[in-house]
């Protein structure tokens, strides 16, 4: 019965994820050299390889300074807080990780300064300009006198706004909101550079790096909301485009990496290959805890549920033994891969893991022989392999347990059956379907 057999499934999933904390070891989180060595079987076969070194040096960086452990609680969001910024031209050995943030963007006026040394930084989400209603409505004015007393409060509303800006002597202001030109001339006239529509995503890094506050409305800004964390605040020009650096921050939480290279292509491929660098680093810093790679792991577990299978209730026995074995097509895999003698190898393995003892033997993907993966230095996280093998068990007893699934397999072949005996002509008399 379906049930039946999804319980043995289940049964050995528990067994499996046991054993699999049996063979995992943890690691050193202060050991830069076993994380590169770790992120190195990741990035090795990529196209980024021959800078491989490079590459996991900017991913330790970046994976560094996003981590956030607040009294336990673990907090590494690199999808928000690390930015991958590619400019084309240079060379990839000009790519770097920042401490701080980069953005796209140009300063709103000519006259303000590009340059500033330990800025204050005021983050906004508000527009510096009149604030229209937002239901359509009508002025009806009878003179001129109205209509110069309409555009006078509108500059009042303005230059109110300006002052509560002011009053908190900020050097730079970044709004993801609009900023009027009558702003503009205020902001200039008191000295301070500002960034307009900058994205809800740069503006929250931008707090992270500067240690500010994202202000909704500029009667509530307070001391407290002012970012001094940054060192360096730089507009400048690279190629044909504008970028705005807020760089040297105290303690920066969020980063941005800086990608060069030929051209978009070129770009594009070594992003995707750094992205995947810092996923590594990411679930390995989540959970510290490596198993051995190369069908070692699979082996391992196969060969526990195998044994196990025996201690198990008749009825579970069959699918618990079947999960374990199905386990084996990794190493199967891989040693197909290499065009090794796959019976012979495959045997000498299931020996070797036999005795219990040899937990970290698996596949040499280059040679088709049998190797120990703590020499090889193939490790992979344990997050990453317990993670495959539920979602591989829940999916399959998932599937089983729709109607008709498990039963119907045998109901076709039972069919089957009669109609090649019906379809069968006489040995003696002609085949009767030949005259029609």
């Amino acid at each position: 019965h379906p049930t039946t057999i999804c319980n043995g499934y289940l049964k050995a999933l528990d067994d499996a994820v046991a054993t699999l904390d049996k063979v995992s070891r943890p690691v050193d989180m202060a050991d830069t050299e076993e994380l590169t060595r770790l992120v190195q079987a990741c990035t090795g076969t990529k196209f980024i390889s021959q800078f491989s070194d490079m590459l996991i040096q900017l991913s330790l960086d970046a994976v560094k300074t996003v981590f956030l452990d607040d009294g336990g609680r673990k907090e590494l969001d690199i999808k928000r807080y690390a930015k991958v910024e590619k400019i084309p031209g240079g060379s990839l050995e000009d790519s770097r990780v920042l401490k701080g943030v980069m953005i796209n963007k140009d300063l709103v006026h000519a006259k303000m300064r590009r340059r500033i040394e330990k800025p204050r930084v005021l983050l906004l989400d508000c527009t510096l300009e009149y604030k229209k209603n937002e239901s359509q409505t009508n002025i009806e004015m009878t003179d001129d006198q109205a209509w110069e007393e309409l555009l006078r409060q509108e500059e009042e509303a303005v230059k109110e706004v300006c002052s509560e800006i002011i009053a908190f002597s900020p050097d730079v202001v970044v709004t993801e909101k609009g900023v009027s030109d009558l702003a503009q001339h205020y902001l200039v006239k008191a000295g301070i550079s500002v960034l307009r529509r900058v994205r809800k995503t740069d503006n929250n890094r931008i707090a992270r790096a500067c240690g500010a506050t994202i202000v909704n409305r500029t009667g509530e800004i307070q001391e407290r909301d002012i970012g001094t964390g940054c060192g360096l605040f730089e507009c400048t020009k690279i190629g044909d485009e504008w970028f705005t650096w807020f760089v040297d921050c105290d303690a920066p939480k969020a980063c941005s990496v800086v990608l060069r290279g030929a051209n978009k292509d070129v770009l594009n491929e070594v992003e995707r290959n750094l992205g995947d660098a810092m996923n590594v680093l990411r679930t390995i810093y989540l959970d510290p805890r490596v198993v051995p790679g190369g069908g070692a792991t699979e082996m391992a577990i196969a060969h526990a549920l195998v044994a196990g299978s025996k201690t198990q209730e008749p009825e579970l026995a069959g699918p618990y033994r079947a999960a374990g074995a199905a386990l084996e097509v990794i190493p199967r895999t891989l040693l197909e891969n290499c065009g090794a003698d796959i019976i012979r190898v495959l045997t000498q393995l299931r020996a070797k893991h036999a005795s219990g003892t040899n937990v970290t033997w698996g596949i040499d993907g280059e040679k088709g022989k049998l190797a120990d993966m703590s020499e090889l230095g193939v490790w992979e996280p344990y997050a990453v392999k317990a993670q495959t093998i539920k979602t591989a068990v829940e999916t399959a007893a998932m599937l089983l347990r729709i109607d008709e699934i498990v039963s119907g397999t045998h109901k076709k072949d039972k069919k089957r059956a009669p109609m090649q005996q019906q379809g069968a002509p006489d040995e003696g008399g002609d085949d009767p379907r030949a005259d029609a």
